[in-house]
C-alpha cells in the first residue's frame, strides 16, 4: 500500500517536471521565433528614406515620380529625393488639383492649367468665383458661380473652351466632376438635391462637347472615390460599390457590399481589374491604429490582420504594403503572412501614409515631416 503510494507521487512528478519542460520549450520557441521576426525585420533590403523640404500642411500630392505642394506662395514640385524640379507662383490662397500629367489651379476665379514640366499653358480670369477645378488627360473642368446655381465650364489643355454647362445645374450642388474614358473624353458629375425632402445624390454623365450620356438615382449614398478600369465607371460609398457603364447604365450584378469599410488606395494596372484597399471605418480615422485590411480586386476578396497598429497602407504592384513607425510590411494579395522590414526612418512616430509614387516609392509623415521612401521589395 505504501509501496503504491510512493509510486502515484512518483507518477505526479514525473508530470510535473515534463509539464515544466514543455513549458520552457514553449518560451524558447516564441523567444526564437521572436529573434528570427526581428532580425528579418532588421534587414531594410535596400530601403531609404529622403526627408523633404515641404510639411505636411501644404497638401503634400503625389504626382507620378513626382511631389507637389504649395506654400501658399507659389506650387513647387520635388523629385523623389528632394531636388527642385520647378516652381510656379501662383499667388495666396490658391488651391490645386492634379492629373495624370498636368494640375489645375485656382485663386479667386483665376484659373491655370501646367503641365509635367511646370509650364501654364493657360492661365486666364473667369466671370465667376471658382469653387474648384479638375484635369484629365485632355481637357481641365472648372465649377464657377453660386453653389446652387453653377456653372461647370470646360476647356482643353490650352484653354479652348469645348463646352459649357450653365442650366444642367440649377437647384443643386455640384460635389465633383472627374473625367473618364481610355483618352478622358468622359466627364462624370455628382449632384446632390437641396431642395428635397431627403438628401439625394445623382450622378450624371456626358461624352465631353457632345451629349448628355446617362443619369443615375444614387439616394444617400454619395461617392467618395470614383474609379475607372476596362470600360466600366465605378463609385465607391459607403455602402457599396456600384459599376456603370460609358452610358451611365448600371450593372446590378457587379455592386459589391463594403458597408463598415472605407476606401484608402487603389491601383488601376494596364490590364486586369482595379485592385482596391479598405480599413474599418472605425479604423480609417483612428489616428495611426489600422490593424485590419480588406483587399478587392475581380472576384478576390480577402482580410489581413496586420501584426502590429499601422498609420496606413498602399498597393503597389498588385502588393500590400503597410508602414507603422518601426516597420514596413509587405503581402502579395495571395499571401498568408506579412513579412517586415525595417522602416530606414529611425525615431520618428508616423502619422500618415500620404501615397504612393511612379518608381516604387511612398510618402510618409511624421507629424510635420514628409519623407519619400523606397518600397522594399518593388
Amino acid at each position: 500500500m505504501i509501496q503504491r503510494n510512493f509510486n502515484v507521487y512518483d507518477d505526479k512528478k514525473k508530470n510535473v517536471t515534463l509539464r515544466n519542460w514543455l513549458i520552457l520549450a514553449g518560451v524558447v520557441l516564441t523567444a526564437f521565433a521572436a529573434f528570427t521576426f526581428i532580425l528579418n525585420a532588421g534587414r531594410s533590403r535596400g530601403s531609404t528614406a529622403t526627408r523633404l523640404s515641404c510639411f505636411t500642411g501644404q497638401n503634400v500630392t503625389p504626382f507620378g515620380e513626382y511631389i507637389v505642394y504649395y506654400d501658399g506662395v507659389s506650387i513647387h514640385c520635388l523629385t523623389h529625393s528632394g531636388a527642385a524640379k520647378w516652381s510656379q507662383s501662383i499667388g495666396a490662397g490658391a488651391s490645386f488639383s492634379v492629373g495624370a500629367h498636368n494640375i489645375t489651379v485656382w485663386v479667386n476665379a483665376r484659373m491655370y492649367i501646367l503641365n509635367y514640366e511646370g509650364v501654364s499653358t493657360y492661365q486666364d480670369t473667369l466671370n465667376e468665383m471658382i469653387q474648384f477645378a479638375r484635369v484629365g488627360k485632355r481637357y481641365a473642368a472648372a465649377v464657377i458661380g453660386p453653389e446652387t446655381a453653377s456653372t461647370l465650364i470646360i476647356r482643353d489643355l490650352n484653354g479652348l473652351q469645348v463646352d459649357i454647362e450653365t442650366d444642367a445645374f440649377r437647384d443643386a450642388y455640384i460635389l465633383d466632376v472627374g473625367f473618364y474614358g481610355d483618352q478622358g473624353q468622359y466627364l462624370w458629375v455628382t449632384l446632390l438635391d437641396i431642395y428635397g425632402t431627403a438628401a439625394n445624390t445623382t450622378l450624371k454623365t456626358f461624352e465631353v462637347g457632345r451629349k448628355n450620356t446617362g443619369e443615375s438615382m444614387l439616394g444617400e449614398s454619395t461617392p467618395y472615390r470614383m474609379l475607372y478600369d476596362n470600360d466600366r465607371l465605378r463609385a465607391v460609398t459607403t455602402r457599396q460599390i456600384r459599376s456603370y457603364n460609358y452610358q451611365g447604365i448600371e450593372n446590378t450584378s457587379e455592386a459589391a457590399l463594403v458597408y463598415g469599410w472605407r476606401l484608402i488606395d487603389a491601383e488601376v494596372p494596364v490590364r486586369g481589374d482595379v485592385a482596391m484597399l479598405f480599413v474599418p471605418t472605425t479604423q480609417a480615422s483612428s489616428g495611426g491604429h489600422i490593424q485590419e485590411l480588406r483587399y478587392m480586386t475581380g472576384s478576390v476578396d480577402r482580410r489581413f490582420t496586420l501584426p502590429t497598429a499601422c498609420a496606413g497602407a498602399v498597393i503597389y504592384g498588385n502588393t500590400i504594403y503597410a508602414v507603422s513607425s518601426e516597420y514596413i510590411y509587405r503581402a502579395e494579395y495571395n499571401a498568408q503572412r506579412f513579412t517586415a522590414y525595417e522602416l530606414p526612418v529611425r525615431g520618428r512616430q508616423v502619422t500618415q501614409v500620404i501615397g504612393s509614387l511612379e518608381g516604387g516609392r511612398i510618402l510618409i509623415a511624421c507629424g510635420d515631416e514628409v519623407y519619400a521612401v523606397t518600397l522594399p521589395g518593388a
